[in-house]
C-alpha cells in the first residue's frame, strides 16, 4: 500500500494541500523538511503561477485530466445561474466515482474508481461502470449484493466515519443517496476556484 500512496503524498506536499485524505500526507511538509535539510522559503509566485497551482489542485483532488477539466469548465461557463467556478466544483463533486468515495464505500478516490469500473456499484438499481457518470439529486448508489461479501468493500463502508450534509447513508442496505447539490462551503477541498476561472479566461 505504501508504494501506491507515496506519489499522492508527494503531490500533496508539492501542492500544499492534502489531496488524498490521509492524515500523514503532509507530515514532512509540516515538519519543515527532513532532518539535516535547510528549509527553503517559498518562492514568490506570479499571478499566472497562482492560477496554475489552483488548476493543478482541482485536477489532483478529483483525479481528472486537462481535457476533462476543460470540458467541465466549458459546461459550467455556459450556465446562466450561479458562479462558473462553484458550478464546476459541483459537477466534479457529483461524479459517480467521487460520490462512491464520499459515501465511504472506498478508502480512496482511486479505489472508488476501480469499484465503478469493475462493476461493483449500482446506480438506482442498475450497474454503471463509468466513473465520470453524473449523479443527480435523488439518485441512490448501492454496493452490488455479491460485492458486499468482499471484506475490503464491506468494512470500508461500515466503518466510514466522515459524513456530508448533502449525502445520506443507509449502512444496513449498503447504500447512499445524493439528497441535493453540495454548497461550496460543504466541500472538503482547499482550492480557490476563481483562480481557475481567471486562468481559462485569459
Amino acid at each position: 500500500m505504501s508504494t501506491k500512496r507515496q506519489p499522492r503524498f508527494k503531490l500533496s506536499r508539492r501542492l500544499g494541500v492534502n489531496i488524498c485524505g490521509h492524515p500523514k500526507a503532509l507530515d514532512r511538509l509540516n515538519r519543515g523538511g527532513q532532518a539535516g535539510q535547510a528549509v527553503r522559503r517559498p518562492a514568490k509566485m506570479s499571478e499566472y503561477g497562482r492560477q496554475l497551482l489552483e488548476k493543478q489542485k482541482i485536477k489532483a483532488y478529483y483525479g481528472i485530466q486537462e481535457k476533462q477539466l476543460r470540458r467541465y469548465y466549458a459546461k459550467a461557463s455556459r450556465t446562466r445561474v450561479g458562479k462558473p467556478g462553484e458550478i464546476l466544483l459541483q459537477q466534479l463533486e457529483c461524479r459517480l466515482d467521487n460520490v462512491v468515495y464520499r459515501l465511504g464505500m472506498a478508502r480512496s478516490l482511486a479505489g472508488a474508481r476501480q469499484m465503478v469500473t469493475h462493476r461493483h456499484i449500482l446506480l438506482n438499481g442498475k450497474l454503471v461502470n463509468i466513473p465520470s457518470h453524473p449523479v443527480k439529486p435523488g439518485d441512490t448508489l448501492s454496493l452490488k449484493e455479491s460485492s458486499r461479501e468482499v471484506s475490503n468493500y464491506r468494512d470500508s463502508f461500515l466503518n466510514a466515519l466522515v459524513s456530508y450534509p448533502y449525502l445520506s447513508v443507509d449502512r444496513e442496505q449498503f447504500s447512499g443517496r445524493l439528497e441535493r447539490l453540495p454548497q461550496r462551503d460543504e466541500l472538503p477541498i482547499e482550492v480557490d476556484e476563481q483562480q481557475l476561472v481567471e486562468f481559462y479566461n485569459r
